[in-house]
């Protein structure tokens, strides 16, 4: 394939300055509830970008577990490589990629843990099968196969029986509280529409239009 050959016209729609809200996270949760309408497969899918202790950069797919004016909500284990790079590192970016909408969100921010009480409530929501796994899974630590993963999810059903499942204390929540977010709509001959919404120190925002 001849990938510089490749492209298509964006022409889903374009973006004004009139049509944004005044707050950003309202505006994600417009656009949020528009990719869930259309029908996207996985419309809370987002990039999560960091940088850990020796400068080097990462990125991953987590879902997203709340959004607010507080902040975007993500859940993990806090020994995995992403855990570790935010303690070395909390300024964090989030790339929501709606491609099918021709449609991409950006936030900037700083991730923090949220308290046991609120990642405990958001454990014991999940399925059984999803808990039990938050145990057996050492995240991004080697395992000699997956035979004995499965075998250490085994051992744990067995070992929490029919009783509730306690929540590890080594898993849990973080809420990227943002600075920036950057709304983009593609346009037709990559005359895209871009706004960027920065935080004051105030907590009020300002709105700039960018070039393409």
């Amino acid at each position: 394939m001849k990938f510089e050959a490749y492209r298509r016209e964006y022409t889903a729609g374009g973006l004004a300055r009139d049509d944004l809200d005044a707050c950003p996270v309202r505006q994600f949760e417009h656009w949020l509830q528009q990719a869930v309408d259309a029908g996207l497969s996985d419309p809370t899918a987002m990039v999560l970008a960091t940088v850990d202790a020796d400068g080097n950069p990462g990125q991953r797919i987590v879902l997203l577990k709340g959004a607010s004016s507080d902040g975007f909500v993500f859940y993990t284990n806090y020994g995995s490589a992403k855990a570790q790079a935010i303690a070395a590192e909390p300024r964090v970016s989030l790339l929501f990629p709606w491609n099918e909408l021709d449609r991409q969100v950006i936030v900037g921010g700083i991730a923090e843990k949220m308290p046991f009480a609120e990642s405990a409530r958001y454990f014991l929501s999940r399925p059984r099968e999803s808990q039990v796994a938050a145990w057996a899974s050492r995240q991004s630590r080697p395992v000699p196969a997956r035979a004995a993963l499965e075998a250490e999810v085994k051992r744990l059903m067995q070992q929490f029986g029919r009783g509730e499942v306690p929540v590890p204390d080594f898993w849990g929540g973080y809420r990227v509280r943002p600075t920036r977010m950057e709304f983009w709509q593609g346009g037709a001959h990559r005359l895209h529409d871009r706004f960027l919404y920065t935080r004051q120190e105030d907590d009020t925002w300002t709105i700039e239009q960018l070039q393409p």
